[in-house]
């Protein structure tokens, strides 16, 4: 069991790693890393090139959660729930680590919000329904995508809790959602300043950049 979730961890870091944002942003001639608020997430995509690279990159991010959890399901060592589980998460640890500190990038990335939505997707998709349903009138009521992140990613605990998940699960979805909430404590502290963007949309240069992409 104990090489089975180091290989899920290492093939998650891998997949996660691959740096979409900055690719698909790099074909269109642009290094999203000195652009907008120099963020390779979906957001940032958004802001600089439109819906359509916006959509792409986070599709792509997502596939990667998604992927890293549905591969070591094949692993022999995989027959019972409870280790399939535990491997399965270990693979989506990996991504989101991979997604937020490339080795591809010199350990840039994004904030891990795709990522885990396409792992979730996956694991938990009651529970992360309802953390896409908070994340979407928290965003289209306030138009702030960093609070509706964080609201999300902080819901889904609970709403793991409430749905009867295995506890390893629950126990992954708390340390996501500390590890967003981490990784958004920038823009934490420009909401309470009242200088946190919101999402307009490509080009939007009535605000100063922010790091608010996924």
């Amino acid at each position: 069991m104990l090489i089975a979730i180091l290989l899920s961890l290492i093939a998650g870091y891998l997949l996660g790693a691959l740096p979409f944002g900055y690719l698909v942003a790099k074909a269109r001639g642009v290094n999203i890393f000195e652009v907008g608020s120099r963020n390779p997430g979906a957001t940032n995509v958004g802001r600089v090139l439109g819906k359509g690279p916006r959509n792409l990159v986070f599709a792509l991010d997502a596939l990667k959660g998604a992927i890293a959890v549905l591969w070591p399901v094949l692993l022999p060592a995989c027959a019972g729930v409870e280790v399939r589980s535990t491997v399965q998460v270990a693979g989506l640890v990996g991504a989101l680590l991979g997604h937020s500190f490339s080795c591809f990038t010199r350990f840039r990335g994004g904030k891990g919000v795709a990522t885990a939505t396409g792992g979730f997707l996956v694991l938990m998709p009651k529970p992360l329904l309802i953390a896409a349903a908070i994340w979407a009138a928290a965003f289209y009521s306030l138009g702030y995508v960093s609070l509706a992140s964080i609201l999300a990613a902080s819901s889904l605990p609970v709403a793991a809790f409430l749905f009867s998940t295995p506890s390893i699960a629950i126990g992954v979805t708390t340390g996501v959602a500390v590890f967003v909430v981490l990784r958004h404590s920038s823009n934490i502290l420009r909401l309470l300043k009242g200088t946190e963007r919101k999402y307009v949309g490509k080009n939007d240069e009535k605000n100063p950049p922010s790091d608010a992409a996924h």
